[in-house]
């Protein structure tokens, strides 16, 4: 299938039916949110990949009682970046330039020029930036799912910071943006399986400036 089939194939799944997904189909997944763009490179979040019951079942009243969370395979929490500091920003280019073989000053002008921009930004502006490169790779981690057949329903509804503190993102640097299940989808039992798919017509989402 295509790209464009495989949107047309996927939807925010309401009920999954608890088979487990293939470790090389999750690697799959996991290899393209890797991949995924993000603002110079930094990649500012890091993703959680959860498949012990007992801690899907915590999570489950975070997230407002959504039976995805319990009934998916795996479930991935992506967290952002608190906020940047200079640290964060050189350990990201130290890491690039040794594997691309440059020297640590190959890249000192735009380094600094990006962490003289950062810095000077508050926490609060600093993670509204990391938590839009979350959501790319959120994304990306959809499009990917969906080209394996695998289910997966977005989900920016659950009290963050309880879902911060209960798997203790706040002590490293982050806060968590998106809760995406993975699965299979329950056809019999998804109110949603049988609908069409319908989205903004091209008339209304589209301006062209020629």
């Amino acid at each position: 299938m295509n790209l464009l089939e495989n949107l047309q194939w996927r939807y925010a799944t309401k009920k999954m039916t608890g088979e487990k997904i293939p470790q090389e189909t999750i690697d799959y997944i996991l290899e393209a949110i890797r991949l995924s763009p993000s603002s110079s490179g930094l990649q500012p979040y890091e993703i959680l990949v959860i498949t012990n019951q007992e801690l899907k079942e915590k999570i489950r009243p975070i997230a407002f009682d959504q039976s995805q969370v319990t009934d998916a395979s795996h479930v991935l929490v992506f967290a952002a970046w608190d906020k940047y500091t200079e640290q964060r920003i050189n350990d990201v280019f130290a890491r690039s330039n040794a594997e691309r073989g440059l020297p640590d000053s190959a890249t000192d002008a735009y380094r600094t020029r990006l962490i003289s921009m950062t810095t000077t930004q508050t926490p609060e502006q600093n993670f509204a930036h990391t938590a839009k490169q979350s959501a790319i790779a959120l994304s990306v981690a959809m499009i990917a799912a969906a080209e394996q057949k695998v289910d997966a329903t977005p989900m920016e509804g659950f009290n963050a910071a309880e879902l911060d503190k209960l798997l203790g993102l706040t002590e490293k640097g982050l806060k968590s943006t998106a809760i995406l299940p993975l699965g299979y989808r329950d056809e019999a039992n998804d109110w949603l399986a049988k609908l069409k798919k319908v989205r903004t017509p091209n008339e209304l989402l589209y301006t062209h400036l020629n």
